[in-house]
């Protein structure tokens, strides 16, 4: 199996084989999330005005997502675990829009599969992965707005590759570390608890909370991406 790490945007666009899209604070913890809630589907989106297109044509769907850590007008919720953890989304169809990580699945252009990746589910996605036994696996840390590197999504690259090759991690190093980041300190800081509760830290890092993976599959008739839950 060869191991390829990636960054950002561009390198969402260069992954191939089985391509694992990382973004931790906050998209794809939250979508774990969301799907532990009871939520029937999630469609990631690039544009803020794709998101808006469904809402207007499915008025029953629900619009979660950001642009620099703030939710959006015209939003349901912001991109925010905390958030939703009390709402009832049994049969709920989600629309996802965020500044990183759903750009990275609509960009991963020549994957030949897409799973989202967090720490929420790391050893859920390690299992599929070995399960599937491809060639070539694709790690991509998206990072700050898919331009920028984050240590949360670098440290679960690593996470992930080092447990494919057997390696072991110690993660309460790893997230002492981060909680004690000063840039990642900034990034949660975004002046707006509506959008970002400060409680997302703790939801985004508990570790293996969900054991199943997230599949980004092509829906035939409209080109979109939709989510689905697969048990591992």
């Amino acid at each position: 199996m060869v191991i390829n790490t990636l960054q950002f945007t561009e390198g969402a666009r260069q992954a191939k084989g089985l391509t694992v899209v990382i973004d931790v604070f906050r998209a794809f913890s939250l979508a774990c999330y969301l799907f532990d809630k009871g939520a029937a589907g999630v469609i990631p989106v690039g544009e803020l005005d794709e998101a808006r297109k469904w809402k207007e044509d499915h008025p029953d769907y629900i619009l979660i997502g950001e642009r620099k850590g703030v939710i959006q007008p015209g939003f349901d919720y912001g991109n925010s675990p905390a958030q939703i953890l009390d709402v009832d989304l049994e049969g709920k169809t989600i629309v996802h829009t965020t500044s990183a990580g759903t750009q990275g699945i609509v960009n991963a252009i020549h994957a030949d599969e897409i799973i989202t990746g967090s720490f929420v589910n790391a050893d859920a996605i390690v299992r599929y992965i070995q399960k599937q036994r491809p060639a070539v696996v694709s790690i991509v840390a998206m990072g700050w707005r898919g331009q920028e590197s984050a240590a949360e999504d670098d440290a679960c690259s690593q996470y992930i590759k080092h447990a494919l090759l057997g390696k072991s991690n110690d993660f309460a190093s790893i997230k002492h570390e981060l909680k004690h980041n000063r840039k990642t300190a900034s990034f949660l800081d975004v002046k707006d608890d509506d959008s970002a509760p400060k409680q997302d830290f703790e939801y985004c890092m508990d570790l293996n909370r969900f054991s199943f993976v997230l599949k980004a599959e092509k829906q035939n008739e409209d080109g979109s991406f939709r989510f689905v839950r697969i048990d591992v």
